[in-house]
């Protein structure tokens, strides 16, 4: 009777992850197809904007681009059009995260019910998102037209909406409420179709109603979908240039001139394009940050 001798199974710490050098390497070949367009355009690009934001590189055949150090982001902290933009861009992308939430909420919430013709409702809610942004800026120009437009002819007023100090602002607001609502709404809808009816039979027979059931199962079963529609909105909206500058091109008198008209303008109206990198790393810093902040007190709040 021979002994047959069994390998010793490897302690638990070192266990063999089951692929081999071969196996990595065929890995890495499916990947480069994927990765090698992604280095290209994505990250290639976003290394030379951050390298350009310390030269003082201009527009011009003559000119020599050199390292200018800080210099561009010194500027950046006595420039009160800088300073200016970024106070627009924050109410802009607040407002138009908040309002659109609040709309694209309860729009879901409407096309969740069993509704006549529910699918040609859905249908239509998309009809935004199928637009390109040029179209929907050239449409709402007509539609805040002072003497043909549908706003001044229902609210029977005379106003120039998009060339007043005071109104430019809110008008625009609306539009980008109005374009953005399409893809929240259908987060949010895919978000409570996962919600399970049982919870709300069993409120319902708690006695709870309809609005302590939305508050009590609703939100915070949809809040893991909010917290990340609402940070990819305000990211968004924070960078949104085609809608507001075919629109109102960032006037009347910089009202409407988010970060990112400022930083174009900079660019390829007045050929710094030194200055234009330092803003486009000085956006990015503050998204991040924000972004962060709103991140961290939402999972504070949630654990």
């Amino acid at each position: 009777m021979t002994a047959t001798a069994t390998r010793p199974a490897p302690p638990a710490g070192r266990r063999r992850s089951g692929r081999g050098p071969r196996q990595n390497r065929e890995m890495w070949v499916l990947l480069l197809p994927a990765l090698v367009p992604v280095l290209i355009f994505s990250v290639g690009p976003l290394l030379y904007g951050i390298s350009l934001a310390f030269t003082d590189a201009e527009s011009g055949r003559n000119h020599v681009t050199s390292f200018a150090g800080l210099d561009n982001f010194a500027a950046l902290l006595g420039d009160d059009d800088f300073w200016q933009s970024m106070q627009v861009g924050m109410i802009w992308a607040v407002s138009v995260t908040a309002l659109q939430f609040l709309a694209s909420l309860g729009l879901a919430l409407l096309l969740n019910e069993r509704l006549a013709l529910r699918g040609v409702a859905r249908v239509l809610a998309m009809v935004p998102w199928a637009m390109p942004p040029v179209v929907i800026g050239l449409m709402w120009r007509l539609v805040y037209h002072p003497d043909a437009g549908i706003v001044n002819s229902t609210l029977g007023t005379d106003i120039n909406w998009l060339a007043d100090f005071t109104w430019a602002l809110p008008a625009v607001i609306v539009m980008g409420v109005w374009s953005g609502m399409p893809q929240t709404t259908v987060v949010l809808l895919a978000g409570l179709q996962t919600v399970p009816r049982e919870l709300y039979e069993a409120g319902a027979m708690d006695g709870a109603g309809t609005w302590r059931r939305f508050w009590n199962i609703t939100l915070p079963q949809l809040r893991p979908v909010i917290v990340a529609i609402t940070s990819l909105d305000f990211v968004w909206n924070f960078n949104q240039f085609s809608l507001v500058y075919v629109l109102t091109q960032g006037g009347p008198g910089g009202r409407t001139r988010l970060p990112m008209l400022f930083a174009y303008e900079e660019a390829f109206r007045y050929g710094f394009f030194g200055y234009a990198a330092a803003l486009g790393v000085a956006i990015v810093v503050v998204v991040l940050a924000l972004l962060g902040v709103y991140l961290w007190r939402q999972l504070r709040e949630a654990s």
